[in-house]
């Protein structure tokens, strides 16, 4: 516990950039933060603060063991809040973030069943393509797609994303299908702006090979329904996630080409800031997400 004490003063003055901030704060003295730092680095046989009249600054050994700890007090709380969050209903504001075409096919139908177990909780849903900063602009949970950056959030894992090659019966029947992903350089591929590597595809085939094919095309869109419109109406190959177009390959109005490349390393993510404390809010959501999207998606059924 004294360890645990010597980390939280660190951290507030840290926070703060000043020790008598961190004392108000604390409801302790100067002195007496100023002591329990130099323990700390006593106990550490490092120095984390350079000190002068003006400001504090966190030397190398200090950034590190600052970033450590903020992670080890955070446990500890959510340790010791376990059990009275169990007895604690969501409630509030829940403010949510999630790509557009995601968000109206297969976020928007869960809400109801989520907000009747959960009637004193209000969701306030944000659809947006762009990578949203959460914590700038107030969200409390996003839901991304794709393979996430290293960050400060903390993600969860919903569901795998498979990135397909499609195209209409009428496009292939008038241009033919491409036989090698090379061929893809003399088709009208369908441009996604927000896709990670921009207008090159990586594909991965049976072997585990992988190759990288510069795409272009006359049309280039942000969202994706705007990229199902322009397939269904026989305008080129989209390299596009199954969720989007599942039910098109389903029911036959779009067709795969080139089956045998596409790309598993995506996902479906619910991410949040790191928090001491987890809001019941939003653990509720992420747990409901989990547990509908558990196993197989159902946008990949009959895909194989």
């Amino acid at each position: 516990m004294d360890r645990l004490s010597g980390m939280a003063v660190f951290v507030r003055v840290v926070e703060e950039e000043s020790f008598s901030a961190a004392a108000r704060l604390l409801g302790l003295s100067k002195s007496s933060v100023s002591k329990q730092v130099a323990a700390l680095e006593d106990r550490l046989g490092a120095r984390l603060l350079n000190r002068t009249t003006r400001r504090l600054a966190l030397t190398d050994a200090g950034t590190a063991f600052f970033e450590r700890a903020v992670r080890i007090l955070a446990d500890a709380e959510e340790a010791e809040a376990a059990v009275s969050r169990l007895s604690t209903a969501p409630r509030g504001v829940l403010r949510v973030n999630a790509p557009v075409s995601f968000g109206v096919q297969h976020l928007g139908p869960l809400l109801p069943a989520f907000m009747d177990a959960n009637p004193e909780l209000s969701v306030d849903l944000g659809l947006n393509d762009r990578f949203v900063d959460l914590v700038e602009e107030g969200f409390d949970v996003a839901v991304r797609i794709g393979r996430l950056p290293d960050s400060s959030l903390i993600a969860r894992r919903l569901a795998p994303v498979r990135r397909l090659l499609v195209a209409s019966p009428d496009y292939v029947a008038a241009h033919g299908a491409p036989q090698r992903p090379e061929d893809l350089r003399d088709h009208a591929c369908l441009l996604y702006s927000y896709l990670l590597r921009g207008d090159t595809w990586p594909l991965t085939g049976p072997d585990g090979r992988t190759v990288e094919v510069l795409v272009t095309g006359r049309l280039r869109a942000n969202n994706g329904d705007v990229l199902r419109s322009a397939l269904l109406g026989g305008m080129g190959v989209a390299y596009t996630p199954s969720f989007l177009v599942g039910a098109d390959l389903a029911e036959g109005r779009l067709v795969r080409v080139l089956p045998q490349w596409e790309d598993t390393t995506a996902a479906v993510y619910a991410v949040h800031p790191h928090a001491r404390l987890l809001a019941p809010k939003v653990r509720a959501f992420v747990d409901f997400l989990a547990e509908r999207f558990a196993g197989a998606p159902a946008w990949d059924a009959g895909l194989d």
